[in-house]
């Protein structure tokens, strides 16, 4: 496991405000440093140390791919761990993977299958278990849940 990182009061407040919408402007980073007093260049540096050091996974958009006719499911694998490194690699080569967890648990491997159908989440599954030779367990969501993060300076 890797050192914690420390966070100053300006990261947690970039981090708050942007969990709630990133600006949709010409500029939006001009935006957010326009909110903080600061320059664009800090926001965007600062924006990219909290991704390399671990402190946010990713920075992007979130859609609601069944909104949009498409589906989304959680996925899992019991993964021998002499093969792990091959299987993520084969299981991270789908576009249509959004994001790969280690866990501790016989299904070691979770993983995150967003298609542009419905019908695209059994192909998807049926490629992996091909391609690893191992049984992908579908994990389809039966309720949604929002669960907000606020790192309060």
């Amino acid at each position: 496991m890797s050192n914690p990182v420390t966070l100053d009061d300006l990261d947690r407040k970039i981090i708050n405000a942007l969990q709630g919408g990133f600006p949709i402007v010409d500029k939006p980073f001009n935006e957010v440093a326009s909110w903080f007093d600061i320059d664009t260049k800090e926001v965007i540096t600062r924006i990219k140390a909290l991704l390399e050091n671990g402190v946010l996974s990713r920075f992007g958009p979130l859609y609601n791919s069944e909104r949009m006719g498409g589906a989304v499911t959680l996925a899992a694998l019991n993964v021998p761990q002499e093969r792990y490194e091959e299987v993520t690699r084969l299981v991270n080569a789908h576009t249509e993977v959004a994001h790969n967890y280690a866990r501790t648990h016989p299904l070691n491997m979770w993983f995150v299958i967003a298609t542009e159908t419905p019908e695209q989440i059994a192909e998807v599954i049926s490629q992996i278990e091909s391609e690893t030779g191992l049984q992908v367990y579908d994990c389809p969501k039966q309720r949604e849940y929002f669960i907000g993060l606020r790192l309060e300076a």
